[in-house]
């Protein structure tokens, strides 16, 4: 792999953690606990696919194909797609669906903040607008957790569930591959292994005021990076892209 081949690969992973977190989080659009919370998660869900659409146009200029925005996000495959193991799971309750958003965002922060120092000017710029967001969404979603873990005795051990079950998904978030390491080496890209002690330390901080227990580290789940998903992740592409696939080309 070349270093223009791990640029593009880079890129569209970052669009496609966007693009599926952001599908997730319209899912259950209708479903939170209150009105004020149901628009701000739609608000959120839209930050996200905006952000993705800022990767997938950069990839496709990158890529040189004529690929655009839409394509990569309604006309790849499964296997195709690159994003993290964790931000495919369900939503299954409120609580689940704000662990994994803290989980992600408090390392998504972080990552941000690196690339904003990358020698790749399109994407620290892109870098530079997300990261407003993205630490608006931790801030909100952390006292969220706090609500939730410093509550009642019932909704205290549902989140603890939420974090020990999805504690396994964040490995991932840490574990280099051949496109992370050239990408580090040849754009001044993030460093992995000083992003995981800081976020470890933050998510530790979040943790102890929400009265939650952080999980030890034992066996990781992963192989989104490299396209290989969990089993909720077919069912979940298949009706987002039910439309294009249904009426190819069409426009509205």
């Amino acid at each position: 792999m070349n270093q223009h081949q791990a640029l593009l690969a880079y890129v569209s992973r970052l669009g496609d953690n966007g693009l599926i977190l952001g599908q997730r989080m319209i899912e259950v659009v209708a479903a939170y606990p209150e009105l004020e919370e149901e628009l701000a998660n739609a608000n959120f869900a839209l930050d996200y696919i905006g952000q993705a659409r800022m990767f997938y146009t950069y990839a496709g200029e990158l890529e040189g194909s004529g690929r655009s925005e839409d394509d990569f996000a309604f006309l790849r495959d499964e296997n195709e797609f690159h994003n993290y193991l964790l931000i495919e799971q369900p939503n299954g309750h409120f609580g689940d669906s704000i662990a994994k958003l803290v989980l992600f965002d408090s390392f998504y922060l972080l990552l941000l903040e690196a690339l904003k120092d990358c020698n790749v000017k399109r994407l620290a710029e892109i870098a530079a607008r997300a990261e407003k967001e993205i630490r608006y969404h931790l801030r909100h979603n952390s006292q969220w957790l706090v609500r939730l873990g410093d509550g009642t005795e019932a909704s205290h051990a549902r989140v603890q569930d939420s974090v020990d079950s999805l504690w396994q998904y964040t490995g991932e978030l840490f574990a280099a591959d051949e496109v992370d390491q050239i990408f580090a080496e040849s754009f001044a890209g993030p460093d992995l292994e000083a992003i995981q002690e800081q976020w470890k330390a933050n998510v530790a901080t979040i943790l102890e005021e929400a009265t939650l227990t952080m999980p030890g580290d034992g066996w990781m789940a992963s192989g989104g990076k490299q396209g290989r998903h969990s089993e909720h992740f077919g069912y979940m592409i298949a009706e987002m892209q039910y439309l294009q696939r249904t009426h190819p080309g069409a426009t509205w």
